[in-house]
């Protein structure tokens, strides 16, 4: 490359005359330099196939800037051959790489798997807007040769009157089963999420094979891998009419009502396969979950006479405190319940005392019922201010203990909570997936590609073992 630069250099009298570097090296004037482009022209015709090969070999754009450089008025191919007889008298260098590619690890656009996984993280599906991501999934296990139901889900409820009518018309929200042959009522179902948390973060490949964006591991990757395990074992044979379906759900981060509307389906299970980041280990058991709103109502007025009014902000402020330092259950198997004061939100302006305050709260339960963690709860606020309103957002649960059986797999006991205890029925139910929990919810969630087919594989064993029970 150096070989072609070109400079301009003062030359007698006013003239500045470009100079460049021919292919043996040595300096001389355009006029000498056009002399050999005039018999490069004369003998074109003898090596034109070889010309062909050097521009296929040497990008378009290399080519066209060493033209600019040392400003030839001569054609493309031309260039093209000086160049590469250029090239061929420089000293042998091996081409260099960078340090990492995708391609020195697995190929991320040949696989199935791969490509299933981008095309769903590529699709924002915040819970509430899972209408996209859910047809995409549609067609693309109809593509496969599956039968798949839709199951409508309610929109979810706004402040503002009729705005959640108008974005369920819109973007109707449901729920897939999806299953081989005719028969719906099959012996396992295989279930996630397709709903994320927000905000929206795109899919990116970076090193090592890491791939970046929502969704990536809670719980596309479930949602990917579940997939293309089941894609394998029609493949293979290994599946007949009635073994098993593909559940998908929307609303697993905001309380689970797409779950509990699958309890209108009408069928029962002997198995419950649970797709959830478990690091490729079986969950023998995660944290109970009980949520609630807490609210303070005060007497707006101006700032400079705060006698004039009451502030909620002064009255939710010392109730947060004492919910901070709240002593709940704990247990051997799950550790200590935690709380967490998610968000809060007070007042207008800074000089108007503020006449309303609201907190979001979330405790992970780690022992009793949930139940027990309200009434816990409610009597420390009363203690604090008996005009607080504590509004619970569901009945919540206590620990779930989850089946985790199956020779092979290393377990772990994990803190979120899942769809496990919204579905209903007498059934084994194990929770596995790639991926870690560590890093869901946040702006650097990623999920390195081994780990997604080591889950192919992971859940191929579960469905074998479920088979076979």
């Amino acid at each position: 490359m150096a070989n072609l630069i070109s400079s301009t250099s003062p030359g007698a009298g006013s003239e500045n005359r470009p100079t460049v570097v021919g292919w043996l090296g040595t300096r001389s004037t355009l006029p000498s330099q056009m002399e050999r482009i005039k018999r490069m022209k004369r003998i074109k015709h003898v090596v034109g196939p070889l010309v062909s090969i050097v521009i296929v070999v040497f990008e378009p754009a290399v080519v066209e800037t060493a033209m600019k450089l040392s400003q030839w008025p001569c054609s493309y191919v031309v260039a093209a051959a000086l160049f590469a007889a250029a090239r061929a008298s420089a000293p042998s260098i091996e081409p260099q790489e960078p340090l990492w590619s995708p391609s020195h690890a697995i190929d991320l656009t040949s696989t199935p798997l791969i490509s299933l996984h981008r095309d769903l993280v590529m699709i924002e599906s915040i819970s509430g807007n899972e209408k996209h991501v859910g047809d995409y999934l549609d067609h693309y296990l109809r593509q496969h040769k599956l039968t798949v139901e839709k199951q409508y889900v309610s929109a979810l409820q706004s402040s503002e009157e009729g705005l959640a009518d108008a974005h369920s018309k819109k973007h109707p929200r449901f729920n897939l089963l999806a299953y081989p042959g005719k028969r719906r009522d099959t012996r396992i179902v295989l279930s996630s999420h397709i709903d994320t948390v927000p905000p929206y973060w795109p899919y990116q490949v970076r090193k090592h094979g890491d791939i970046w964006g929502r969704g990536s591991v809670d719980a596309k990757g479930s949602v990917a891998t579940q997939i293309i395990a089941v894609r394998e074992l029609l493949a293979s044979g290994e599946l007949r009419d009635g073994d098993l379906a593909l559940l998908f759900v929307v609303g697993e981060e905001i309380g689970g009502d797409g779950m509990r509307r699958a309890n209108d389906l009408g069928l029962k299970w002997e198995t419950v396969i649970f797709g959830e980041p478990t690091e490729l280990k079986l969950a023998s058991g995660h944290k109970g979950n009980l949520a609630f709103t807490l609210k303070a109502k005060g007497k707006a007025g101006h700032s400079g006479y705060p006698w004039l009014g009451e502030s909620a902000n002064s009255m939710l402020i010392p109730a947060l405190a004492v919910l901070d330092k709240l002593d709940l259950p704990r247990s051997e198997k799950y550790g200590n319940s935690t709380l967490n004061i998610g968000r809060m939100e007070g007042g207008v302006a800074g000089n108007v005392i503020a006449e309303t305050a609201q907190a979001e709260i979330q405790i992970r339960i780690a022992d009793g019922s949930a139940a027990e963690s309200k009434k816990i709860v409610l009597d420390a606020m009363k203690k604090v201010d008996d005009r607080l309103e504590v509004n619970f957002i569901s009945e919540g649960y206590g620990p779930v203990d989850i089946d985790s059986d199956v020779k092979g797999f290393e377990t772990i006991v994990v803190n979120y909570g899942t769809d496990i205890p919204w579905l209903n029925g007498d059934h084994k139910r194990y929770l596995y997936g790639p991926g870690s929990i560590l890093v869901a919810h946040s702006d650097h969630e990623h999920v390195n590609v081994t780990d997604l087919a080591q889950a192919v594989d992971g859940y191929k064993k579960l469905i074998r073992h479920a088979l076979a029970s």
